[in-house]
């Protein structure tokens, strides 16, 4: 079982949320577009694994951009959002509609 299953199953939302900001924090060092959706996509599933609401629809619309080719800067900028989605003290869906729509005017494309 992995750290972050371990966390999971113990509902250590801190922890988890610590876990989520370094991963994100992190993918700023990493080269690679594949090395890129693979850390969103372990980002999403422990969002979506612990009912982070917010870093859930980010994530999800993060890998949409990259599907879409987006790179650079903007790629940097939803880097931020998703940060921003990690560390809000608000996980529930309310707050989840407030980052999609935020998403929406940012990066509307």
């Amino acid at each position: 079982m992995s750290m972050e299953q371990q966390r999971a199953g113990t509902g250590d939302a801190g922890a988890i949320r610590a876990d989520l900001a370094r991963r994100v924090a992190a993918i700023e060092w990493r080269s690679g577009p594949a090395r890129l959706v693979d850390e969103v996509d372990q980002i999403r599933r422990i969002a979506r694994a612990n009912g982070m609401l917010p870093a859930l629809v980010v994530a999800q619309q993060l890998e949409r951009a990259l599907a879409r080719g987006d790179h650079g800067p903007i790629v940097h900028a939803w880097l931020s959002m998703l940060g921003e989605a990690v560390s809000s003290e608000r996980q529930d869906a309310a707050a989840s509609d407030a980052f999609a729509a935020a998403c929406q005017v940012r990066f509307a494309a």
